[in-house]
């Protein structure tokens, strides 16, 4: 049966991050597990090797690690599945604590042949299933599919924007979940709206990003280039951790 880690002070506070300076920030911040990951913009990627291992050299808490091959859908091809089998094979190798994953058939229902096997490739790992589960056309149907398939927690804004749009069906999952999965509830959480959040839904696991942006420390600028779309000043602006609102934010969950 999931449960929360009864060692901590609820809710149980997961940060998502791009990459180890986030990592460290969330940390800093006095976050208990993070999810790792690569290319926010993107909603978040699989982050390299390299980072996976450098981030377990530095960091002191638990974090979980997205395998999620591209952004857009998240109905893959056969070898874009096969790759993420292989990431999360080699993550168990290197000894991460979780992983995070989402399948989803055409017909918007958790693809539980896929996602069985990811869960059997991670064996010890925590899995997660991501936001794919807020894309499916019967959260019900597809809660008790999770659950099917051995996953351990489901990150979900209650299939809205936001998680205070979303507290009627989080509370209702929190519910029909009743200890067999963990409910992870997320969707533009801050310091003016988790605890109210909380409170109307029974959540013991949050997560939210606190992100911020901040100009490139690069002199020389080229105007006329961009690496990708038509925001060329996003080649100019990175997008970080804001350390002191990730403490305020969980701060305003446990009072």
């Amino acid at each position: 049966m999931a449960s929360p880690d009864v060692t901590k002070k609820l809710p149980v506070i997961e940060i998502c991050v791009e990459g180890i300076d986030g990592l460290l920030a969330a940390e800093r911040a006095g976050a208990d597990r993070v999810e790792l990951c690569a290319s926010l913009v993107e909603g978040g990627i699989t982050p390299s090797l390299g980072t996976v291992r450098l981030a377990l050299e530095l960091a002191r808490i638990p974090f979980h690690v997205i395998v999620r091959p591209r952004g857009g859908d998240f109905l893959y091809s056969e070898t874009e599945y096969r790759s993420m089998l292989a990431d999360v094979a080699a993550l168990r190798e290197l000894g991460v604590a979780g992983v995070v994953v989402g399948c989803l058939t055409a017909d918007g229902k958790i693809d539980e042949e896929r996602m069985t096997g990811l869960v059997d490739v991670a064996g010890p790992l925590a899995v997660t299933c991501h936001r794919a589960f807020d894309m499916t056309r019967d959260p019900t149907e597809a809660l008790e599919a999770l659950i099917r398939c051995k996953v351990g927690r489901v990150l979900t804004s209650g299939q809205r924007d936001t998680a205070v749009e979303g507290a009627d069906l989080l509370a209702a999952l929190v519910k029909q979940a009743a200890g067999r999965i963990i409910i992870m509830g997320c969707g533009a959480l801050d310091p003016q709206n988790i605890g109210a959040v909380r409170a109307k839904t029974g959540l013991t696991e949050m997560h939210f990003a606190s992100l911020r942006d901040e100009a490139s420390g690069m002199l020389y600028r080229n105007p006329h280039v961009g690496m990708g779309g038509d925001d060329l000043d996003r080649e100019y602006r990175n997008t970080l951790t804001d350390e002191v609102l990730v403490a305020t934010t969980i701060k305003a969950a446990r009072t």
